[in-house]
């Protein structure tokens, strides 16, 4: 179905017009039309502002509806939105605005500090556009959003396409702009959003409308307690307003545990996004917290880009009808494999690759189809262009093989013979110990049976024998109180002694990012410290 994001959210509020399409716990709710009037006004208000197609709008917000308005404001004209991660620092804001050439932030009052210096390190002018999340003095030449969001004309033109940055989480160097068009994004999220709600698909935008506001499907409620600068949560939500469902949000600048708790029941929600256990754990404390023992409106859980273990998956499927969908993906591709459970008794959780999905052994040939190979994860689907101002790196992931373009997402895989996959780690963190190749996830997997351990990661570091030796580090909640060889030996008890981590680091937090990634490079050399 060739369509806009915008065109499609235009028609639904047309045919619902005061259907609540945002509920903001403690705010109020914004109805389709309101929605659809403020993505307009934002469109005129950047216009006045100076800004045409093309031009670029950073988006440093907590999840607020200002998000999703601005968002849907921007690709109605065909300026580009850009998502940051409003927990960087000045340097890393100012690095990104530069490296996005954005004409335009739009920021929480929360954040101003952060924004003013990150604005007097980039050196030229950028129209400031302040959210007042918070009682706050306006930075200097600074708009108030709101302020002037209602004063702008309200005007409706027929959308454009245009693009969508979205930055990479900078794990492997600095973060990258994945540079997707708004109808190719749409195309590729038609079919997740539609057969996850369990919808048939549609061919035109009449049946999108049609969809949407059909009784006889049931309202999708969505709350995404993962960051809307993730692709996870963002996704969640824009697909929440094509099926004319209603987005909950919870505009906390920290996640609020036992509020989401309380949004969830008291807001009926139905569809919630996560980022694995590091919300999903704290979540069912909460839970047990105010005495919630059944969701039973809950029926969906989405998560991707953490760790999101079968134990934290068996509870929540005792709190309802819930189907949890574990998403294999990254920024660049978009999801490659999908582990879904519809009860406990689907555990453990397994995957299975994504239409376009393929896998690719050393010699570039495709794998997928043969019992017991080992590859790359590759996607042939729907991906960006590539990465905004970074011909190599474009031309380093985004490969031409016998004719089809891949992105290559590095994860390595075992296929099954069932048509399952087996995740055994990121490509480039294999680790090579004196020929052997040990898999960080299997050895990952083992420590966290130990019973002490709350997270782990597994990696390499250099040794004058071997080349490579297993390394690791768990966080676990009393460092003091355990002994290394004790975790060291219940490794050994279950994997080769050439799996057993050789170096280990105890720590009480791993400090993922946002997005569940760890910096390996720190863990590297803070062991290499300890040892020295």
């Amino acid at each position: 179905m060739e369509a806009h994001y915008a065109d499609l959210w235009h028609r639904i509020a047309q045919a619902v017009p005061d259907r609540p399409a945002i509920v903001t716990v403690g705010e109020g709710a914004m109805t389709y039309r309101e929605f659809d009037d403020a993505a307009a006004r934002f469109a005129a208000l950047v216009a006045d502002l100076g800004l045409r197609r093309d031009d670029k709008v950073s988006i440093l917000l907590h999840n607020r509806p200002e998000w999703l308005v601005t968002f849907a404001g921007s690709i109605r004209v065909g300026i580009v939105p850009v998502s940051l991660n409003f927990r960087y620092r000045a340097h890393e804001v100012a690095r990104l605005l530069d490296d996005s050439d954005s004409a335009a932030v739009v920021y929480a009052a929360s954040l101003a500090p952060v924004v003013a210096e990150a604005v007097s390190i980039l050196g030229r002018p950028i129209a400031l556009l302040q959210v007042q999340d918070v009682d706050a003095e306006l930075l200097p030449g600074a708009v108030d959003f709101r302020e002037h969001l209602a004063r702008a004309p309200l005007t409706y033109e027929d959308p454009v396409d245009g693009d969508f940055f979205m930055y990479t989480g900078g794990t492997t160097g600095a973060p990258k702009a994945a540079v997707w068009s708004v109808r190719q994004m749409l195309s590729m999220q038609v079919y997740n959003a539609y057969v996850t709600a369990g919808r048939p698909l549609p061919e035109t935008p009449e049946d999108v409308v049609r969809l949407a506001t059909d009784p006889a499907h049931g309202r999708i409620v969505a709350l995404a307690l993962s960051p809307y600068m993730h692709g996870t949560a963002l996704t969640t939500v824009i697909n929440a307003l094509l099926l004319g469902g209603t987005v909950v949000v919870l505009p906390t600048a920290r996640f609020d545990a036992v509020g989401a708790v309380r949004a969830i029941v008291d807001e009926r929600v139905t569809r919630v996004a996560v980022a694995g256990d590091a919300i999903a754990l704290p979540l069912l404390e909460a839970a047990d917290e105010v005495g919630i023992t059944e969701l039973p409106l809950l029926d969906s859980v989405l998560s991707s880009g953490m760790r999101f273990s079968d134990t934290t998956k068996a509870r929540l499927h005792a709190l309802g009808p819930v189907v949890i969908t574990d998403i294999l993906a990254s920024t660049e591709g978009g999801a490659v494999g999908l582990g879904i459970t519809r009860s406990a008794d689907d555990l453990p959780a397994r995957f299975r690759l994504t239409p376009g999905t393929v896998v690719l052994d050393d010699a570039l040939a495709e794998v997928q189809s043969s019992p017991g190979a080992t590859g790359r994860i590759a996607f042939t689907g729907g991906m960006p262009r590539g990465y905004y101002k970074d011909a190599a790196k474009t031309a380093a992931n985004f490969v031409e093989i016998r004719g089809r373009r891949h992105i290559i997402a590095g994860d390595l895989v075992r296929v099954e013979a069932d048509g399952y996959i087996e995740l055994l780690g990121r490509g480039a963190t294999v680790v090579n110990s004196g020929g052997e190749k040990v898999f960080p996830a299997e050895v990952e997997e083992s420590l966290l049976r130990h019973p002490a351990v709350l997270d782990a990661v597994v990696f390499g570091i250099p040794d004058e024998r071997w080349g490579e030796v297993v390394a690791a580090a768990i966080a676990v909640e009393h460092p003091s109180s355990l002994s290394r060889s004790e975790v060291i030996s219940h490794v050994g008890a279950e994997l080769a002694g050439y799996k057993k981590p050789q170096r280990l680091l105890v720590v009480t937090d791993l400090e993922r990012t946002g997005s569940g990634k760890v910096d390996l490079a720190a863990l590297r050399a803070r062991l290499l410290q300890e040892e020295t």
